[in-house]
């Protein structure tokens, strides 16, 4: 039998290591991905401001696993119903499989948006705006505008306002949104705290604001007015993989995609065994591949042993223990009811950071993230 998982992002990796240990020696288990490496995206915006932490937030795939077989290829389709994945070279047949393939930026059609806005989902995009920030630096009195104050908008304008602050430039820094507060996915005292932090960091940010345009020099906005900007970030939302045609299947509280195929992360829009809807964050992918690798298991040991019925599936749940963002030199975090920034958010976000990182084998990744967390030592400028 063989069993592919599509995907090395936080749950594709999650779910080779727990397939490794679940399935039966006899079962092939293979993880595609284009990339050579699995890259924390949490920890993206730290290097803006510190480049030198690539090689902190990258591991080698071929480092996370075991027994499994780690396959660089792009996932060009994924015929989910006959159980066949079309890449780039070839073709790869699969009795039980697992598409993990996360999200790609999406732009909406927005004029001028997908051409003078970066993205933040890559390493390259963090070094892209890590340098067009320090050459609009350069030419003086510098304009930064972020699209979208989900997670990642908030701490991509964090580090931009710092960065600002270590180089001794003058910058306005602009976080938009379309809905009426900032961290609109989350709970309302989440996000309530966030935006004091950015204010004092010294963000503005501007609720009920869409994006219209984008040019070389401003962001136009739907309303009629526009903002100057010298770089502009673009976190405003999120698409499909192309290999699924840029969708984001709808997956119910199995993660059921087709009889033997299963979707999770941010690869699909998923509605727990509830009926609600669960938001796309790292924490979730990392659950819902736990429920993943208990029903592969589940239909391996089926069809392996012959059984009569069909098992049933284990069914996810949305539960969260709590929310944490990163805003420059502080966070805020939300355990419970109870919201906090300071000392305690940065050691809260610092504990799951290096959690994550150790659950999948990356000890000294972990520890160094940690250090790196609590480190207030400011770095000679490099490009």
């Amino acid at each position: 039998m063989h069993v592919p998982v599509l995907g090395a992002g936080y749950a594709g990796v999650t779910l080779t290591r727990l397939l490794e240990r679940r399935l039966p020696a006899d079962v092939e288990l293979t993880l595609v991905d284009e990339s050579t490496d699995h890259v924390v995206q949490q920890e993206l915006h730290r290097l803006v401001r510190r480049p030198e932490l690539a090689e902190e937030i990258t591991i080698p795939l071929t480092e996370l696993v075991d027994r499994a077989t780690v396959r660089t290829d792009r996932v060009e389709a994924v015929d989910a119903e006959a159980g066949v994945v079309h890449l780039a070279d070839g073709e790869l047949a699969y009795d039980v499989g697992a598409v993990c393939l996360g999200a790609e930026t999406a732009f909406y059609g927005i004029e001028g948006l997908h051409e003078h806005a970066t993205p933040l989902k890559r390493i390259d995009d963090a070094r892209e705006i890590r340098a067009e920030t320090l050459a609009a630096f350069d030419r003086g009195d510098p304009r930064i505008v972020v699209g979208g104050a989900g997670l990642s908008g908030v701490q991509v304008a964090g580090e931009l306002a710092e960065l600002a602050r270590e180089e001794d430039v003058e910058a306005t820094v602009t976080l938009l949104e379309a809905r009426d507060r900032v961290a609109p996915a989350f709970p309302a005292t989440f996000g309530e705290r966030i935006a004091a932090v950015l204010a004092e960091r010294g963000v503005t940010v501007r609720t009920g604001s869409t994006v219209a345009g984008v040019d070389a020099e401003r962001v136009a906005l739907a309303d009629g007015g526009s903002l100057p900007a010298d770089v502009v970030v673009w976190t405003g939302g999120i698409r499909g993989s192309d290999a699924l045609a840029g969708e984001r299947p709808t997956v119910r509280g199995d993660l059921r995609l087709a009889d033997r195929t299963f979707a999770c992360g941010d690869a699909a829009r998923v509605v727990d065994a509830d009926g609600q809807p669960a938001p796309a964050s790292a924490q979730t992918a990392v659950r819902q591949a736990r429920v993943v690798a208990e029903n592969v298991s589940r239909l391996v040991e089926y069809e392996r042993d012959g059984g009569l019925f069909e098992p049933r599936l284990a069914r996810y749940r949305y539960e969260s223990p709590g929310w944490l963002v990163s805003v420059g030199d502080d966070a805020v975090a939300q355990l419970g009811p109870a919201v906090f920034t300071g000392l305690a958010a940065k050691a809260a976000k610092a504990t799951v950071a290096g959690g994550y990182l150790s659950s999948i084998g990356a000890i000294r990744e972990a520890v160094e993230l940690v250090g790196e967390e609590f480190d207030g030592s400011r770095p000679e400028r490099s490009t």
